[in-house]
Protein backbone atom coordinates (compact mmCIF):
# COMPACT_ATOMS: atom_id res chain seq x y z
CA UNK A 1 0.00 0.00 0.00
CA UNK A 2 0.75 3.59 -0.57
CA UNK A 3 1.48 5.58 2.70
CA UNK A 4 -1.44 7.02 4.24
CA UNK A 5 0.18 10.33 4.44
CA UNK A 6 1.26 12.35 1.23
CA UNK A 7 2.87 15.53 -0.66
CA UNK A 8 0.69 17.10 -2.41
CA UNK A 9 3.10 17.46 -5.56
CA UNK A 10 5.63 20.71 -5.31
CA UNK A 11 3.17 22.29 -3.25
CA UNK A 12 4.87 21.32 0.31
CA UNK A 13 1.32 20.72 1.70
CA UNK A 14 0.89 17.19 3.00
CA UNK A 15 -2.03 15.61 2.43
CA UNK A 16 -4.03 12.26 3.66
CA UNK A 17 -4.81 9.36 1.14
CA UNK A 18 -8.56 9.88 1.25
CA UNK A 19 -9.37 13.67 1.69
CA UNK A 20 -13.32 14.30 3.20
CA UNK A 21 -15.71 15.47 0.90
CA UNK A 22 -17.83 18.69 2.51
CA UNK A 23 -20.58 19.09 -0.46
CA UNK A 24 -23.28 17.14 1.42
CA UNK A 25 -22.62 19.21 5.26
CA UNK A 26 -24.25 21.96 4.46
CA UNK A 27 -27.51 20.12 3.59
CA UNK A 28 -28.24 19.79 -0.24
CA UNK A 29 -31.40 17.09 -0.50
CA UNK A 30 -32.08 18.29 -3.95
CA UNK A 31 -28.90 16.68 -4.99
CA UNK A 32 -28.05 13.77 -2.64
CA UNK A 33 -31.87 12.97 -1.71
CA UNK A 34 -31.38 13.35 2.27
CA UNK A 35 -30.57 16.54 4.27
CA UNK A 36 -28.07 16.83 6.88
CA UNK A 37 -28.80 19.02 10.27
CA UNK A 38 -26.26 21.74 11.50
CA UNK A 39 -25.70 19.82 14.59
CA UNK A 40 -24.72 16.49 12.75
CA UNK A 41 -22.56 18.46 10.40
CA UNK A 42 -21.02 20.16 12.98
CA UNK A 43 -20.57 16.67 15.14
CA UNK A 44 -19.05 15.19 11.99
CA UNK A 45 -16.34 17.62 11.44
CA UNK A 46 -15.01 17.42 14.91
CA UNK A 47 -14.86 13.59 13.93
CA UNK A 48 -12.98 14.03 11.12
CA UNK A 49 -10.71 16.69 12.74
CA UNK A 50 -9.51 13.31 15.97
CA UNK A 51 -9.45 10.87 12.70
CA UNK A 52 -6.79 9.16 10.13
CA UNK A 53 -8.28 11.56 7.59
CA UNK A 54 -6.05 14.92 7.52
CA UNK A 55 -7.83 17.01 4.69
CA UNK A 56 -11.27 18.18 4.05
CA UNK A 57 -12.68 19.94 0.78
CA UNK A 58 -15.39 22.13 0.46
CA UNK A 59 -16.55 25.23 -1.87
CA UNK A 60 -17.77 28.97 -1.37
CA UNK A 61 -21.05 27.76 -3.34
CA UNK A 62 -21.31 24.75 -1.61
CA UNK A 63 -25.28 25.32 0.08
CA UNK A 64 -24.69 28.72 -0.42
CA UNK A 65 -21.64 29.04 2.20
CA UNK A 66 -23.39 26.28 4.60
CA UNK A 67 -20.77 23.90 4.19
CA UNK A 68 -18.23 26.24 4.74
CA UNK A 69 -19.70 27.58 7.69
CA UNK A 70 -20.71 24.42 9.24
CA UNK A 71 -16.75 23.22 9.23
CA UNK A 72 -16.05 26.69 10.43
CA UNK A 73 -17.59 26.23 13.73
CA UNK A 74 -16.72 22.33 13.87
CA UNK A 75 -13.13 23.68 14.05
CA UNK A 76 -14.21 26.09 16.77
CA UNK A 77 -15.82 23.98 18.71
CA UNK A 78 -13.03 21.85 18.68
CA UNK A 79 -10.78 24.15 20.26
CA UNK A 80 -9.20 25.46 16.78
CA UNK A 81 -7.42 23.95 13.62
CA UNK A 82 -4.89 21.11 14.28
CA UNK A 83 -1.63 21.85 12.66
CA UNK A 84 -1.20 18.90 10.45
CA UNK A 85 -5.29 19.35 8.87
CA UNK A 86 -5.33 20.92 5.28
CA UNK A 87 -8.53 22.38 4.27
CA UNK A 88 -8.99 23.04 1.08
CA UNK A 89 -11.92 25.35 -0.97
CA UNK A 90 -13.19 26.83 -4.08
CA UNK A 91 -13.93 30.16 -5.35
CA UNK A 92 -17.07 30.56 -6.81
CA UNK A 93 -19.57 32.83 -9.09
CA UNK A 94 -22.17 34.80 -7.78
CA UNK A 95 -25.05 33.93 -10.55
CA UNK A 96 -22.76 35.34 -13.68
CA UNK A 97 -20.15 37.25 -12.19
CA UNK A 98 -17.47 35.02 -12.06
CA UNK A 99 -15.21 38.54 -12.08
CA UNK A 100 -12.01 39.21 -10.02
CA UNK A 101 -13.91 41.35 -7.62
CA UNK A 102 -16.05 38.23 -7.08
CA UNK A 103 -13.12 36.09 -7.25
CA UNK A 104 -11.65 38.42 -3.66
CA UNK A 105 -15.43 38.29 -2.26
CA UNK A 106 -15.33 34.92 -2.47
CA UNK A 107 -12.41 34.30 -0.69
CA UNK A 108 -13.16 36.93 1.69
CA UNK A 109 -16.29 34.67 2.83
CA UNK A 110 -14.75 31.78 2.78
CA UNK A 111 -12.31 32.83 5.10
CA UNK A 112 -14.87 34.17 7.33
CA UNK A 113 -17.25 31.56 7.59
CA UNK A 114 -13.73 28.93 8.17
CA UNK A 115 -12.18 30.85 10.80
CA UNK A 116 -9.25 31.04 8.82
CA UNK A 117 -6.44 33.74 8.27
CA UNK A 118 -5.02 32.22 5.11
CA UNK A 119 -6.47 29.73 2.70
CA UNK A 120 -3.66 26.90 1.89
CA UNK A 121 -5.30 25.95 -0.96
CA UNK A 122 -8.05 27.60 -3.04
CA UNK A 123 -9.13 26.28 -6.37
CA UNK A 124 -10.94 27.97 -9.39
CA UNK A 125 -14.33 26.06 -9.96
CA UNK A 126 -16.28 24.84 -12.42
CA UNK A 127 -14.73 27.21 -14.91
CA UNK A 128 -16.01 25.04 -17.86
CA UNK A 129 -19.14 27.10 -17.14
CA UNK A 130 -17.87 30.78 -18.17
CA UNK A 131 -15.89 31.70 -20.94
CA UNK A 132 -12.55 31.34 -20.80
CA UNK A 133 -11.55 34.33 -22.53
CA UNK A 134 -13.37 36.36 -19.64
CA UNK A 135 -12.25 34.06 -16.73
CA UNK A 136 -8.26 34.63 -18.16
CA UNK A 137 -9.11 38.11 -19.29
CA UNK A 138 -6.80 40.91 -17.74
CA UNK A 139 -7.89 41.37 -14.11
CA UNK A 140 -10.17 38.80 -14.13
CA UNK A 141 -10.61 35.83 -12.28
CA UNK A 142 -6.98 33.59 -12.96
CA UNK A 143 -5.44 36.72 -12.34
CA UNK A 144 -6.74 38.14 -9.10
CA UNK A 145 -6.14 34.40 -7.91
CA UNK A 146 -2.25 34.51 -8.95
CA UNK A 147 -2.97 38.21 -6.97
CA UNK A 148 -3.90 36.91 -3.87
CA UNK A 149 -1.59 34.43 -3.58
CA UNK A 150 1.06 37.16 -4.13
CA UNK A 151 -0.70 38.89 -1.71
CA UNK A 152 -0.86 36.21 1.14
CA UNK A 153 -4.11 35.86 1.54
CA UNK A 154 -4.46 32.46 -0.07
CA UNK A 155 -1.34 29.81 -0.56
CA UNK A 156 -1.68 27.61 -3.58
CA UNK A 157 -3.56 27.29 -6.56
CA UNK A 158 -6.07 24.81 -7.94
CA UNK A 159 -8.41 23.79 -10.21
CA UNK A 160 -11.32 22.17 -10.16
CA UNK A 161 -13.75 21.11 -12.01
CA UNK A 162 -15.06 18.20 -14.99
CA UNK A 163 -14.57 19.19 -18.87
CA UNK A 164 -10.81 17.65 -19.43
CA UNK A 165 -10.93 19.75 -22.59
CA UNK A 166 -11.40 22.85 -20.88
CA UNK A 167 -9.68 21.79 -17.81
CA UNK A 168 -6.59 21.04 -19.60
CA UNK A 169 -6.61 24.76 -21.34
CA UNK A 170 -6.62 26.16 -17.60
CA UNK A 171 -3.74 23.50 -16.83
CA UNK A 172 -2.16 25.23 -19.71
CA UNK A 173 -1.92 28.45 -18.58
CA UNK A 174 1.02 27.29 -16.13
CA UNK A 175 -0.22 28.64 -12.96
CA UNK A 176 -2.21 26.19 -11.64
CA UNK A 177 -0.35 23.56 -9.17
CA UNK A 178 -3.15 20.96 -8.27
CA UNK A 179 -6.12 19.61 -10.91
CA UNK A 180 -9.23 18.27 -8.99
CA UNK A 181 -10.81 16.14 -11.38
CA UNK A 182 -14.37 14.46 -11.22
CA UNK A 183 -16.25 11.56 -12.52
CA UNK A 184 -13.15 11.57 -15.04
CA UNK A 185 -11.21 8.41 -13.17
CA UNK A 186 -12.97 5.56 -11.76
CA UNK A 187 -13.36 2.21 -12.62
CA UNK A 188 -15.03 2.78 -15.78
CA UNK A 189 -14.75 6.33 -16.92
CA UNK A 190 -11.40 7.14 -17.89
CA UNK A 191 -11.58 10.24 -19.39
CA UNK A 192 -9.03 12.08 -17.17
CA UNK A 193 -6.39 10.17 -18.40
CA UNK A 194 -4.43 11.91 -20.74
CA UNK A 195 -5.24 15.06 -18.72
CA UNK A 196 -3.58 13.47 -15.36
CA UNK A 197 -0.84 12.27 -17.27
CA UNK A 198 -0.16 15.92 -19.03
CA UNK A 199 -0.81 17.26 -15.07
CA UNK A 200 1.82 14.54 -13.59
CA UNK A 201 4.37 15.24 -15.77
CA UNK A 202 4.38 19.23 -15.31
CA UNK A 203 4.54 18.69 -11.73
CA UNK A 204 1.09 19.41 -11.15
CA UNK A 205 -0.65 17.54 -8.21
CA UNK A 206 -3.87 15.36 -9.25
CA UNK A 207 -6.85 14.83 -6.70
CA UNK A 208 -9.53 12.55 -7.70
CA UNK A 209 -13.23 13.08 -6.45
CA UNK A 210 -16.66 11.39 -7.58
CA UNK A 211 -15.02 8.07 -8.24
CA UNK A 212 -18.69 6.87 -7.20
CA UNK A 213 -20.22 8.43 -10.32
CA UNK A 214 -22.95 9.54 -8.13
CA UNK A 215 -23.50 6.82 -6.41
CA UNK A 216 -23.96 4.17 -8.73
CA UNK A 217 -20.99 2.48 -7.96
CA UNK A 218 -20.59 2.41 -4.21
CA UNK A 219 -24.60 0.36 -4.75
CA UNK A 220 -24.45 -1.18 -7.85
CA UNK A 221 -27.40 -3.37 -6.91
CA UNK A 222 -29.58 -0.19 -5.88
CA UNK A 223 -30.69 0.60 -9.48
CA UNK A 224 -28.99 3.96 -9.48
CA UNK A 225 -29.81 5.39 -13.21
CA UNK A 226 -27.26 7.75 -13.30
CA UNK A 227 -23.18 8.28 -13.83
CA UNK A 228 -21.44 11.53 -13.45
CA UNK A 229 -25.27 14.07 -13.37
CA UNK A 230 -26.43 11.95 -16.30
CA UNK A 231 -28.25 8.88 -17.47
CA UNK A 232 -25.83 5.97 -17.00
CA UNK A 233 -25.20 4.72 -20.63
CA UNK A 234 -25.92 0.95 -21.41
CA UNK A 235 -22.32 -0.29 -21.47
CA UNK A 236 -21.33 1.62 -18.60
CA UNK A 237 -23.94 0.20 -16.75
CA UNK A 238 -23.26 -3.30 -17.52
CA UNK A 239 -19.89 -3.00 -16.92
CA UNK A 240 -20.42 -2.25 -13.24
CA UNK A 241 -22.78 -4.90 -12.84
CA UNK A 242 -19.73 -7.33 -14.28
CA UNK A 243 -17.54 -5.57 -11.94
CA UNK A 244 -19.87 -5.47 -8.83
CA UNK A 245 -19.67 -10.01 -9.49
CA UNK A 246 -16.24 -9.77 -10.13
CA UNK A 247 -15.42 -8.20 -6.64
CA UNK A 248 -18.16 -10.35 -5.00
CA UNK A 249 -16.46 -13.30 -6.22
CA UNK A 250 -13.70 -12.16 -4.61
CA UNK A 251 -15.25 -11.65 -1.40
CA UNK A 252 -15.64 -7.83 -1.36
CA UNK A 253 -17.83 -5.08 -2.60
CA UNK A 254 -17.68 -2.92 -5.66
CA UNK A 255 -17.09 0.30 -3.39
CA UNK A 256 -14.19 -1.05 -2.09
CA UNK A 257 -13.02 -1.79 -5.09
CA UNK A 258 -13.62 1.47 -6.41
CA UNK A 259 -11.70 3.26 -3.57
CA UNK A 260 -8.99 1.66 -3.66
CA UNK A 261 -8.48 1.48 -7.40
CA UNK A 262 -7.98 5.39 -6.79
CA UNK A 263 -6.10 5.42 -3.88
CA UNK A 264 -3.17 2.66 -5.31
CA UNK A 265 -3.05 4.61 -8.34
CA UNK A 266 0.49 6.66 -8.27
CA UNK A 267 -0.88 9.15 -10.32
CA UNK A 268 -3.22 10.31 -7.42
CA UNK A 269 -2.44 12.25 -4.33
CA UNK A 270 -5.47 12.11 -2.63
CA UNK A 271 -9.25 10.90 -3.77
CA UNK A 272 -11.93 12.95 -2.13
CA UNK A 273 -14.66 11.23 -0.69
CA UNK A 274 -18.24 12.72 0.62
CA UNK A 275 -19.16 12.62 3.77
CA UNK A 276 -22.18 12.65 5.37
CA UNK A 277 -22.88 10.50 8.91
CA UNK A 278 -20.12 9.39 11.25
CA UNK A 279 -19.96 5.68 10.67
CA UNK A 280 -18.60 6.40 7.33
CA UNK A 281 -14.88 7.61 8.57
CA UNK A 282 -14.71 4.27 10.00
CA UNK A 283 -16.07 2.58 7.11
CA UNK A 284 -13.98 4.60 4.57
CA UNK A 285 -10.82 3.56 6.99
CA UNK A 286 -11.31 0.37 6.75
CA UNK A 287 -12.43 -0.09 3.60
CA UNK A 288 -9.24 2.00 2.53
CA UNK A 289 -7.34 -1.37 4.32
CA UNK A 290 -8.94 -4.01 3.24
CA UNK A 291 -6.41 -6.62 1.39
CA UNK A 292 -7.67 -7.06 -1.51
CA UNK A 293 -5.70 -9.46 -4.39
CA UNK A 294 -3.85 -8.47 -8.10
CA UNK A 295 -5.30 -10.72 -9.36
CA UNK A 296 -8.16 -8.52 -9.06
CA UNK A 297 -6.81 -6.17 -10.49
CA UNK A 298 -5.68 -7.91 -13.27
CA UNK A 299 -9.29 -9.25 -13.97
CA UNK A 300 -11.16 -5.95 -13.94
CA UNK A 301 -9.18 -4.01 -16.36
CA UNK A 302 -10.58 -5.94 -19.18
CA UNK A 303 -14.33 -4.68 -18.10
CA UNK A 304 -13.52 -0.93 -18.47
CA UNK A 305 -16.24 0.12 -21.29
CA UNK A 306 -14.16 1.82 -24.13
CA UNK A 307 -13.56 5.42 -24.87
CA UNK A 308 -16.79 5.76 -26.95
CA UNK A 309 -18.62 5.26 -23.39
CA UNK A 310 -16.86 7.80 -21.28
CA UNK A 311 -18.56 11.03 -20.27
CA UNK A 312 -16.09 13.20 -22.27
CA UNK A 313 -15.75 11.11 -25.16
CA UNK A 314 -19.34 9.40 -25.58
CA UNK A 315 -20.60 9.55 -29.11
Amino acid sequence: MRPWLRPLGSTGLTISAVTAGAAPLGGMPEAFGYDVSEAAAVDLVGAILGSPIRAIDTSNGYSEGRSEQRIGLGIARAGGLPSDFLVTTKVDPQRDDYSGERVRESVRESKKRLGLDTLPLVYLHDPEFHPFSTLTSPGGAVDTLVELSREGEIGHLGVAGGDVTELRRYLDLGIFEVLLTHNRWSLVDHSAGELIDSARESGVAVVNAAIYGGGILANPHGGGTRYGYRPVRDATRTAIRSMAQLAESFGTDLATVALQASLRDPKIDSTVIGFSKRPRIDGIVSAAAAPLPEELWHQLDVLVPSRDDWIDFAT
